[in-house]
């Protein structure tokens, strides 16, 4: 780990635009910039994050832009501020705004409903399914459930669509919150119908094109390996390298990838009100539709952070996570993919936003920056230190969940002993929502073959239930309960709370 606290010293220029160098204005943002240098260096020492890019926008102007650290752990290649990385879920907010040009044009209203546009478009529910809004896509509170499993394993757009009809309904229509990735899908198949563009040409086109933002993607492949960031994963104390397992099938709910030099010029856009070179890419209105609270954000379903940053509300508006801090309303969105991290966070009446990205699973040093940027820029306060306190709050939580793991080991019966010879667990087995799995025998051990090359191999816990290990370690491990029939044969499995039952043999 030398090299890991060495490469912080190897990062690049720091970069600063504002007033003439001459002027009050300018020498104190040099003095808040170099603050802000600083801190992040201490924070990376922290949190042990091996590459972070970081750009701050105020009044409209970059305050500060900068990288650090290396696109690889034990590599020389320098994390830069032009290093491409995954926007994550920040993307759902670019979706939002697509959506907001078609509304624009008159081809669609956020009221109409989504089966008037795309017939095959079905939930659990009929009723529930007919009243759907365009603007429900958008807002996590339509009742749908967290399906994430139907984009892991591989299946298109349109078979997610399709799919979406086996998915249980959580709650009743807008009556609670639910993060979900499902529905900002099926928003891209609308912009499909109603333009005749995939989400991802229509998106390049209408939005990176005009504001010059040449180095984001919406199209993976399109992305040369020089110019990105390794991924990034803990396996207990030690950091390592993953492998990104493509995920171009949810690209309007998080498929962008970027650098802050281009994120740059979004939050440029998103200060002056969507506009570039003075003309609006939305109108007055639309713009401001995307920043109106929509669904009332419970606290399981927000940040831990809520702990230490203690917002009187949050809520979701189209495409933003939204709370108070120091009497300030906070527009902010996480993006998080499998070693990879980013944020956004706005101060609208502040004029000031903050982006960063990060290549390190869930390295939380995120939420650390927006908040001390904001503090910094907006509220001239030096004295908070949310890095150390949000460390802390984090490692608190991975100690008392490492304590339920134990609890629940604790519980685990000993010496017993499967029902059956492990061969009698082997065949195929189906779920209706995420299709057919398969049993198989391997070095006598049960694995359990997945879409999309996923598999898991067993090891026996306790009586019928086994202890499964993702074949991608950082994927963590599961439980699988074997299910007998009453003629004492496998009639399925349960895999977290996903009944697969045996197909029977023709």
């Amino acid at each position: 780990m030398r090299l890991l606290f060495f490469i912080f010293l190897c990062s690049s220029s720091l970069m600063i635009a504002g007033q003439p160098s001459h002027s009050k204005a300018s020498t104190d943002n040099l003095k808040t910039a170099a603050l802000f240098d600083s801190y992040i260096q201490t924070a990376l020492q922290t949190w042990k994050t091996p590459g972070l890019s970081v750009a701050v926008v105020k009044d409209g102007k970059v305050v500060f832009k900068k990288a650090y650290g290396v696109r690889e752990l034990n590599k020389p290649d320098i994390y830069k501020t032009s290093t491409l990385s995954t926007c994550a879920s920040t993307t759902k907010a670019m979706t939002a705004v697509c959506m907001g040009m078609l509304v624009d044009e008159g081809k669609v209203k956020w009221t109409d409903r989504v089966t008037d546009i795309l017939p095959e478009f079905k939930l659990s529910d009929p009723y529930t399914t007919s009243q759907i809004t365009i603007r429900d896509l958008f807002t996590h509170n339509a009742g749908l459930g967290n399906a994430d499993f139907l984009w892991v394993y591989g299946y298109s757009r349109a078979e997610i669509l399709h799919r979406m009809q086996l998915v249980p309904l959580a709650y009743s229509l807008r009556a609670s919150f639910i993060y979900q990735n499902l529905m900002y899908i099926v928003a891209g198949e609308v912009i499909l119908k109603l333009t005749g563009k995939t989400w991802d040409d229509f998106i390049m086109e209408r939005l990176f094109k005009p504001l010059n933002m040449d180095n984001t993607f919406s199209d993976y492949s399109k992305i040369r390996a020089n110019e990105k960031t390794s991924l990034h994963f803990k396996d207990n104390d030690t950091i390592k390298v993953i492998s990104y397992l493509e995920d171009d099938n949810i690209g309007p709910a998080g498929g962008v990838w970027s650098c802050v030099d281009d994120m740059s010029k979004w939050m440029q856009f998103l200060q002056d009100s969507a506009r570039v070179n003075g003309k609006n890419l939305l109108q007055p209105g639309t713009f401001a539709e995307l920043f109106k609270p929509q669904a009332i954000v419970a606290d399981n379903e927000f940040y831990p952070t809520k702990s230490l940053t203690k917002p009187h509300w949050k809520t979701y508006g189209l495409g933003w996570f939204q709370q108070d801090y120091r009497g300030k309303m906070v527009q902010f969105h996480t993006g998080s993919l499998a070693g990879l991290v980013a944020i956004l966070g706005m101060i609208p009446e502040q004029h000031c936003s903050i982006y960063v990205f990060g290549n390190l699973d869930h390295t939380e040093i995120r939420h650390a920056l927006m908040f001390k940027a904001f503090d910094l820029w907006c509220f001239n306060d030096t004295t908070r230190n949310w890095s150390n306190n949000f460390y802390k709050m984090y490692q608190e939580l991975a100690d008392s969940s490492k304590v339920k793991e134990h609890e629940a080991a604790a519980k685990r019966v000993l010496n017993t002993h499967p029902s059956l010879p492990l061969k009698l667990y082997t065949g195929k087995f189906i779920n209706e929502l995420y299709g057919s799995t398969e049993v198989e025998m391997e070095n006598d051990s049960l694995v359990i073959r997945l879409p999309k090359s996923y598999s898991i191999r067993l090891s026996h816990w306790n009586f019928d239930t086994f202890s499964g290990q993702f074949n991608h370690w950082w994927f963590g491990k599961t439980q699988v309960q074997f299910v007998l029939d009453t003629d004492g044969t496998i009639s399925g499995f349960l895999m977290d709370d996903i009944l697969y039952k045996k197909e029977k043999s023709s």
